[in-house]
């Protein structure tokens, strides 16, 4: 968890002032307890009330001077090269040694215990003996501290840039692919509806309108990428009248979707490209009795969508979606590839009597939205 300091960095948690300082002071009365055990059992009999203002001084003392560095010179320390640590931190750390001592040594005149009275200054020489290295390690532990948390800072930082560029560099794919995926889908049922033309007009119209309800419907999802089944099977609908308007009756239609499914998420163009190919390479070349079958249905944690048609079997040119007329399959492919990685499957195989089935295999994700029951599909 971080805070925010002004226009600066993002800065942690602990270095808010109120916490830094009581840690500090709590790490000095760790301390004074571990110097009034140790003094027990060497038999001195010392007041653990003394030992633990001593201590809490101290280290209250270094956690505000320590703070106030960090709020006054934070990016200094950060960036400081060598010449400058040699330079200017190093006589820094023993002034501000020298100053803690100044002022601890002047809130207890009655120390040393085990000594005479003794005025301030030589007090002060005796501590600054006995206490100014442990007062530069203390100084210079914080100091890396600081450093330290630089370098976690730009790490972080790092991860965060490159996980976005690689989000974006995906989003960017799906965006080219859905690019690539509506003029494919708009040309072929165009080139379906000049061929209406010279045969029923009347039909061609009703195509036209149907054309235009789903334009509508793909204009008004935008780049959204994943979308509820229950969308998506509300355009495959009107798809699939479409195609019946077109193959007048010639082909029978199912549709058959687990109820608990209306709300998982798939997506959007997912199953059009799958039909349309179905028709192109099967169904189209039967002249009366083809069928076509569109289901989905959940198996554990995954999501399984078939859509099974009747023909003439697999060709080489179209099977696992090689060759340049299945544009359609090989895109459905791509986009599966990065939503999901290799948490999907995607199997074309050619059943009994020259039946072709394709299976799509996905993760069962659901939306957050509640979305109506639609009895047409429904099972």
């Amino acid at each position: 968890m971080i805070h925010q300091k002004g226009s600066a960095r993002a800065q942690p948690i602990f270095m808010h002032p109120a916490i830094f300082i009581s840690s500090s002071v709590l790490l000095g009365e760790l301390f004074a307890l571990q110097d009034w055990m140790g003094m027990r059992l060497w038999s001195y009999h010392v007041g653990i009330r003394i030992l633990l203002e001593a201590w809490g001084l101290q280290y209250l003392l270094w956690g505000v001077m320590c703070w106030l560095l960090w709020w006054q010179c934070g990016q200094y320390v950060q960036k400081a090269n060598l010449l400058r640590i040699v330079t200017i931190v190093l006589p820094l750390s023993i002034a501000l040694s020298v100053l803690e001592e100044m002022i601890w040594v002047l809130c207890f005149p009655n120390l040393p215990l085990n000594r005479q009275h003794m005025s301030y200054w030589p007090r002060l020489v005796l501590f600054l003996n006995e206490e100014l290295v442990d007062n530069l390690v203390i100084f210079w532990c914080a100091f890396f501290l600081f450093r330290g948390l630089d370098y976690y800072q730009q790490l972080r930082e790092k991860d965060a840039s490159a996980a976005e560029l690689k989000t974006q560099l995906a989003n960017a794919q799906l965006r080219a692919l859905r690019m690539q995926l509506n003029p494919h889908f708009l040309f072929n049922t165009m080139n379906s509806i000049s061929s209406l033309m010279q045969t029923d007009i009347s039909s061609a119209d009703i195509m036209l309108e149907q054309l235009s309800s789903l334009l509508r419907i793909t204009l008004e999802r935008g780049e959204v990428q994943l979308i509820p089944l229950s969308d998506e099977m509300e355009f495959i609908e009107m798809y699939l009248a479409m195609q019946d308007c077109r193959f007048t009756g010639r082909i029978r239609q199912e549709i058959s979707v687990e109820p608990e499914l209306h709300d998982a998420l798939v997506p959007a163009m997912l199953l059009q490209p799958l039909i349309e190919n179905a028709y192109l390479h099967g169904l189209s070349k039967l002249e009366k009795g083809g069928q076509i079958a569109v289901a989905a249905l959940r198996r554990d944690s995954t999501l399984v969508v078939q859509v099974t048609n009747s023909g003439q079997g697999l060709a080489p040119s179209t099977a696992n979606g090689s060759g340049r007329q299945c544009v359609g399959l090989a895109n459905v492919k791509d986009r599966l590839r990065l939503h999901y990685g290799s948490d999907q499957t995607f199997v074309i195989e050619e059943m009994a009597q020259g039946s072709v089935q394709v299976t799509v295999t996905l993760p069962l994700q659901f939306s957050e939205r509640q979305t109506r029951t639609f009895a047409e599909y429904g099972v």
